[in-house]
């Protein structure tokens, strides 16, 4: 086998007069370099998406959420918490009402939603109270509203401001700005607005009923396996939606999309195999003397397939290498500065994120290794057909 490796090593790295032979060698581990380093930058960054869309979410959300099929009252609500208090697994209940309310500042008028909470129980199931930026929840009174970062930009508001709501019902309101927050979410700390639970019902016509109960639990990633045992301790009355089901659509299209990212760019190493393929048909051809000598010297064709295999295995090897090196250095450097920005009201976040999973680097690593063993099958093979006296039939 070491006679087998060190023949290998010598035809890649050949005399002067062969340089050409070099070149095209290195030729082709940086393209299987670029090809790895690119994807593992690709899938980085969508895992990264990934997380932190996940982590937005279910920070503005909680984990589940219990809806009744004909409203949620106040005697509900404490049933409900009844029922529930002897599940482990679960940290927090809180409920909430939502509707829409149109929101005045001077002469315009813009579409929000209204959530109402309890303050005292809301930070048992989101993260509100980390995200306000201005105030606090204790200071949500009843004629108190907390609103984004991006709506108080957009209305010209801060705190102490105040600012009219148009119920459905064209009933109007005034309320004062008792804290802004920043959920990182354009969407949400544009378009929502928190008030109390009895102003909320106030507003949108709804006395003493709620939209839903927000329930948070030890470990998120129980949602979907915990729902059948919440359903049976609350009856049929209920119905239980997780948070990967409420943003089902969201995450399988981020997941496709992943897929279809690593699909199109194992093409770059797809193509850089092609490099290796030719770099061991040139030295097969320049060889062929040499293949002539070791056969006649009672090498076998086997062992000639083993010589140019491990040739293209060489290739690969150091261009996976020098790929995840270069994958990983970038990665880190994009975690670490941040050099590309993203406009913050279309990705929802300023700069790229990246997590990097080792199982993501694995895939990679093997998919490329899969990629160079199958290049050296047909250069391999010829180079192993020839016969002794063929190849020195000229020489």
């Amino acid at each position: 086998m070491k006679n087998i490796l060190f023949i290998s090593w010598r035809y890649l790295v050949t005399k002067r007069k062969e340089k050409f032979i070099s070149l095209i060698s290195v030729i082709s581990i940086f393209g299987v370099a670029i090809g790895v380093a690119a994807l593992i930058v690709v899938v980085a960054v969508m895992t990264g998406f990934d997380r932190d869309l996940r982590d937005k979410i279910v920070g503005n959300y909680s984990h589940i959420t219990i809806s009744g099929y004909e409203g949620i009252t106040g005697e509900d609500y404490q049933d409900i918490r009844e029922r529930l208090s002897s599940t482990p697994e679960i940290t927090g209940i809180s409920p909430y009402l939502q509707g829409q309310v149109l929101a005045k500042e001077g002469e315009r008028f813009f579409a929000v939603g209204l959530r109402g909470i309890e303050p005292a129980t809301e930070i048992e199931v989101s993260r509100l109270d980390n995200y306000l930026v201005v105030g606090n929840l204790d200071n949500l009174g009843p004629a108190d509203v907390i609103i984004g970062r991006e709506l108080a930009v957009y209305l010209g508001l801060n705190q102490g401001s105040f600012l009219n709501l148009y119920s459905p019902l064209g009933k109007e309101f005034k309320l004062q700005v008792a804290g802004i927050f920043n959920s990182g979410m354009y969407d949400y700390d544009l378009n929502l607005i928190f008030t109390d639970i009895a102003t909320s019902q106030e507003i949108l016509g709804a006395k003493g009923t709620f939209s839903a109960v927000a329930v948070k639990l030890k470990d998120l990633y129980l949602a979907d396996s915990i729902i059948p045992e919440l359903s049976q301790k609350l009856g049929f009355r209920y119905l239980l939606k997780s948070w990967t089901e409420a943003n089902s659509s969201f995450f399988a299209a981020l997941k496709l999309e992943k897929l279809a990212m690593f699909i199109i760019l194992t093409l770059i190493i797809l193509v850089a195999s092609f490099n290796i393929i030719s770099t061991l048909i040139v030295v097969v051809v320049h060889k062929t003397k040499d293949i002539g000598i070791l056969r006649a010297l009672g090498m076998t064709a086997g062992d000639i397939r083993k010589i140019f295999t491990a040739a293209g295995l060489i290739i690969g090897f150091f261009g996976i290498l020098l790929g995840t090196a270069g994958g990983l250095l970038l990665c880190a450097l994009l975690e670490k500065y941040k050099f590309i920005k993203l406009p913050q009201d279309i990705y929802y976040i300023d700069s790229l994120p990246v997590v990097v999973n080792p199982g993501d680097i694995l895939l990679v690593v093997l998919a490329a290794g899969l990629i160079t063993v199958i290049s050296t099958i047909y250069p391999a093979a010829r180079a192993a057909r020839m016969e002794p006296v063929e190849a020195l039939r000229y020489e």
